[in-house]
């Protein structure tokens, strides 16, 4: 590489001619594939706008200027623009840089994102506000085509139009094709439109016309209906239009001089202006642009490297996976490597639902916008006119649900927890008050990882113990997910399924029985310490508790399985006579699962006044602050939620209640949450 290494900043960027911008493109492309082979993280989106990103940071003075980009996960050629290249390979590890914007990396990052539809909210507050400071600072969002669709970009976006907002919006169309009507005509009138000509001549006709006597306003709204319906005979963008945003495309993603014209004289128009600009995801990787959904996500697929920069183009090496002369098929060895990973938890859940499906004509499938992420592609192959993919609407999606359920289907929404949390509103008004079964397949519950505090699923469970009717229950392995799976399916109230990213334990298959709603079971007999766990960090607390074990401690292991309703007597139980109660989870403990059990043993010790002497410590994840991003493995040693790191906690508690040389005494009333 010879260019990206120099630059400073995206200041550097206009000193660059036509020939170095495109030596420039080919180096962010080998940049960004031959980290992300090794990182994972989103590839596709961020090749698709490569020539995008350098020709608003050639045009637009960061961070004077403010590029705000909705969802960021396309960010990575805006970060190795400004100045992170030399830690680019540390992308999404801990402590690395981050797969999303991140205020706190670069001046350059205007908003921590990874949620999508929220930039245009977020930057229509940033022009309002430099609006009210009497300032001239330019805005610019970047929006993709499925993020546009989404119900609170909609929101802004007809705000946006109705304040005539200065502000210029990029919608990047790398996949849904918005806009059929390209042609002659359409970049013809798009040229005029960006004219100074048009602009003048337009409002000095409309000032003209309109102070006409008698029939100047009548002859001005006919004129200006006229000229409207000329310009959407001829391309796209009513919907645009008729909100009040100047549209002006489609212009070539990848026409560098396409790009430069067109979004400089865009800059220059008043009010707001949508750009729309074509891209393709995964542009100049071949494997990436042949499987674009493959190469979309975190998780990829196996990669081939490409040929270091030599000088020239990655279209120009012959045999480099980036022209798809070489090779792009994994290996034999590769593809054996990818199979002997045991099935994750949402593949499991997925499969059991098709087996499900296939009894009951009346399941359905509900996603949005991530059909492949939740893995309801497959129930759409097997039970296609029974799957609803409404896009990023997850609201919508909760809501339909309670629809569904309410005209007889049992309805299955798979939404990563994250997302979830969108929906609240939705799962408290609609579904829960009105009582329907409702199955929540709530994916990536607990840690997520690279994807970082915008991602990590940790917040939901306080949510959702608050709410009527709802049972919530989670897993502690795969083979017991089929049959929770089969317990919501079985019971006539709404039902928050939880399960995590991560691979299953490979356990051999079982009959999938329900497990009556509320039961929990003891996996484990002991005296001395009682581990309560909920979901597969629950297997976690019985490798810690072989480790006490071999200290001396008998512990006893219970799997809670449900967080709402509690098993109670079961708990009471088991907690009669210990000198530490322990409770596990991978979710926020502010109001969480351990929160659930301290709150019940102390409703039982009214009964049983022993049980006031039980201290109780509370294990998850810390309250009051974000989990940064890295590996799921590494972010749980970190955060002490390993087997090692529960056991050494456990460890420290019971140094506090039972002191060497004091372990005989009566434990004291401690309560800890970490």
């Amino acid at each position: 590489m010879t260019i990206l290494p120099g630059l400073a900043g995206p200041a550097d960027l206009r000193r660059l001619d036509e020939q170095q911008l495109h030596q420039l493109a080919a180096e962010l492309r080998t940049a960004i594939i031959e980290t992300v082979a090794k990182t994972g993280g989103h590839l596709g989106s961020s090749l698709g706008v490569v020539e995008l990103t350098i020709a608003l940071h050639r045009i637009l003075e960061s961070p004077t200027d403010r590029l705000v980009w909705d969802t960021g996960h396309q960010a990575y050629p805006h970060k190795l623009l400004t100045g992170r290249f030399e830690r680019f390979g540390t992308l999404r590890q801990l402590g690395g840089v981050g797969g999303f914007p991140r205020r706190t990396e670069s001046p350059h990052d205007v908003f921590d994102g990874g949620h999508a539809g929220t930039g245009l909210s977020i930057g229509e507050g940033l022009a309002l506000a430099r609006d009210q400071r009497g300032r001239n600072e330019r805005i610019a969002v970047v929006v993709g085509d499925a993020a546009l669709i989404s119900g609170l970009a909609l929101e802004a976006l007809n705000d946006i139009g109705h304040r005539k907002t200065r502000l210029l919006i990029v919608l990047n169309d790398n996949e849904m094709s918005i806009s059929p009507t390209v042609g002659a005509l359409s970049t013809y009138l798009s040229r005029i439109k960006l004219s100074g000509t048009w602009r003048g001549s337009k409002r000095v006709y409309d000032q003209l016309v309109g102070g006409l006597p008698l029939v100047g306003g009548t002859a001005l709204e006919l004129s200006q209906r006229l000229r409207s319906s000329v310009v959407n005979f001829a391309q796209p963008g009513r919907l645009f239009e008729d909100l009040g945003v100047t549209y002006i495309g489609p212009v070539p993603g990848h026409n560098l001089r396409a790009l430069d014209a067109t979004l400089r004289r865009a800059l220059e128009l008043e009010g707001p202006v949508l750009v729309h600009v074509r891209t393709r995801k995964g542009r100049g990787y071949r494997p990436a642009e042949a499987d674009q959904i493959g190469f979309h996500g975190a998780a990829l697929p196996p990669m081939l490297l490409p040929e270091p920069i030599d000088g020239r183009t990655p279209t120009e090496r012959p045999g480099s996976p980036l022209n798809g002369d070489g090779d792009a098929t994994p290996s034999a060895a590769q593809a054996a490597a990818a199979h002997r990973k045991p099935p994750n938890y949402t593949s499991v859940a997925i499969g059991e639902l098709i087996e499900i499906a296939r009894d009951d004509p009346r399941v359905v499938a509900i996603t949005a916008g991530m059909p492949t992420g939740t893995g309801l592609h497959r129930f759409q192959a097997a039970y296609p006119d029974r799957m609803y993919d409404v896009g990023i609407a997850e609201q919508h999606a909760v809501t339909l649900a309670t629809g569904l359920a309410m005209g007889g289907q049992r309805p299955f929404v798979a939404l990563y927890s994250t997302f979830l949390q969108r929906a609240f509103d939705q799962t408290v008004h609609d579904v829960c008050q009105n009582d329907q079964p409702v199955v929540l397949g709530v994916d990536r519950a607990g840690l997520v990882g690279e994807d970082g505090t915008s991602h990590q699923g940790m917040f939901t469970i306080p949510a959702q113990r608050q709410l009527p009717n709802l049972v919530v229950a989670a897993p502690k392995d795969e083979q017991e997910l089929r049959r929770l799976l089969r317990t919501a399916f079985g019971q006539d109230h709404p039902f928050a399924l939880h399960y995590p990213r991560d691979s299953g334990f490979d356990l051999p298959q079982i009959e999938p029985t329900p497990i009556p709603v509320g039961e929990a079971e003891v996996l484990r007999q002991g005296s001395d310490v009682l581990l309560v766990g909920f979901g597969p960090i629950v297997m976690r607390g019985l490798e810690a508790a072989d480790g006490l074990e071999a200290d001396g401690w008998s512990v006893a292991v219970v799997n809670a399985r449900f967080a709402k309703p509690l098993d109670r007597e079961l708990l009471a139980r088991e907690a009669r006579g210990k000198r530490l109660v322990v409770t596990l989870e991978e979710s926020v403990v502010a109001g969480g699962f351990g929160s659930a059990i301290l709150e019940a043993l102390a409703d039982a010790s009214f009964l049983e006044p022993d049980l006031r002497q039980v201290p109780v410590r509370l294990l998850g994840l810390p309250a009051d602050r974000f989990v940064d991003h890295g590996s799921v493995s590494d972010l749980r040693v970190a955060l002490r939620l390993d087997a090692a790191g529960i056991e050494a906690q456990v460890r420290e508690a019971l140094e506090q209640v039972a002191p060497a040389g004091a372990r005989g005494s009566a434990p004291r009333l401690e309560v800890r949450s970490a």
